[in-house]
């Protein structure tokens, strides 16, 4: 059996919603936080030379980065 995503349908107050969301200050936050643990995955795993997985390089950039990339961004 096939897997069927359910899609809602397009409309005026989705799509506003949606802006919303991708306009919100904590979305933005969201998607830099998340593009810097992608850098430090891939990083991590050419040192390790092989994947680490996203989970693990997760947890080791919250515990080694996170706070002072926290802090960079909210001196700017």
């Amino acid at each position: 059996m096939k897997n069927i995503k359910h899609m809602v349908p397009l409309t005026t107050e989705n799509a506003e919603n949606t802006n919303l969301v991708k306009n919100s200050v904590l979305y933005k936050e969201f998607l830099a936080e998340r593009e810097e643990i992608l850098r430090h995955k891939w990083l991590e795993s050419e040192k390790a030379g092989q994947d680490i997985g996203f989970e693990k390089a997760l947890l080791d950039w919250i515990v080694k980065y996170r706070s002072a990339w926290r802090e960079k961004r909210l001196t700017k």
